[in-house]
């Protein structure tokens, strides 16, 4: 799914998921083997596997959702 990444005026990293009308602050964030996994503020997981580094905002990305 595509999903949106950037900054809200507290400077806390934001995802948006356009299909689903979701607009969620990332609460927490781990390296794993599938790229970066971000953890949403409603639970949801999404992994992305190739995040570039450093990281530009905003910028829209492919993301898998984990659960």
């Amino acid at each position: 799914m595509k999903v949106m990444l950037r900054q809200n005026a507290t400077g806390h990293l934001v995802a948006y998921v356009a299909k689903k009308d979701l607009e969620e602050e990332v609460v927490h964030q781990v390296d794993s083997d599938q790229g970066k996994i971000f953890t949403l503020a409603n639970g949801w997981e999404l992994a992305i596997p190739y995040l570039p580094e450093p990281l530009r905002l905003p910028q829209t990305i492919e993301a898998k959702r984990l659960s």
